[in-house]
């Protein structure tokens, strides 16, 4: 027992050293506030030298070992800003995407939305993803449900269901997903 508790103190000690020289940038894009609360549970569990800023803020991605960058799906694709800021700036760039959206995370559709997340990236070397479901501010709801669209309409009724996300159970899965990335 002794053995294996020295092992983990080492790899823990190992993972600390390895933190502690690198630079992590934490960039995100939110609209209504779902995916800023993501790259701040994210940003907790980071160690190593770290920055937190909108992507409006960022100018490039050098200098940084890992960049974490999120953004909303809108319209079954990364949003459009996030699409050509990491189209822009990925290449040779190791990256961890965190997405979110208003569907369920089991919703039958939301593998191919986040596909093309990854193709969005795919210039660089992509370390994970991690994605999950954040409310459906009332004002996109509305717009959805006066769409005439069936399956617009449906996502609008939606809201009820995505009210509060991310929850802390969501939240706490996105601060796993960060010290994953940060041991790969």
């Amino acid at each position: 027992m002794l053995a294996a508790n020295d092992a983990e103190a080492k790899a823990r000690h190992v993972l600390r050293e390895k933190e502690a020289r690198m630079k992590v940038l934490v960039g995100y894009m939110s609209q209504t506030g779902n995916t800023k609360k993501v790259a701040e549970a994210i940003f907790s569990q980071i160690q190593a030298d770290k920055e937190l800023k909108s992507l409006e803020e960022i100018k490039s991605l050098e200098g940084y070992d890992l960049a974490f960058i999120g953004f909303p799906l809108q319209g079954f694709a990364p949003a459009n800003d996030a699409k050509v800021f990491l189209e822009q700036n990925s290449a040779g760039k190791k990256l961890a995407l965190f997405v979110t959206h208003a569907v369920p995370e089991g919703f039958e559709e939301l593998p191919g939305w986040l596909d093309k997340c990854k193709e969005a990236a795919a210039a660089g070397t992509l370390v994970g993803l991690f994605d999950c479901q954040g409310e459906l501010a009332e004002p996109i709801a509305e717009v959805l449900k006066q769409s005439g669209d069936p399956k617009m309409v449906g996502f609008g009724n939606m809201r009820p269901a995505t009210m509060g996300q991310p929850d802390e159970s969501r939240l706490e899965r996105a601060r796993a997903f960060a010290r994953d990335m940060m041991a790969k």
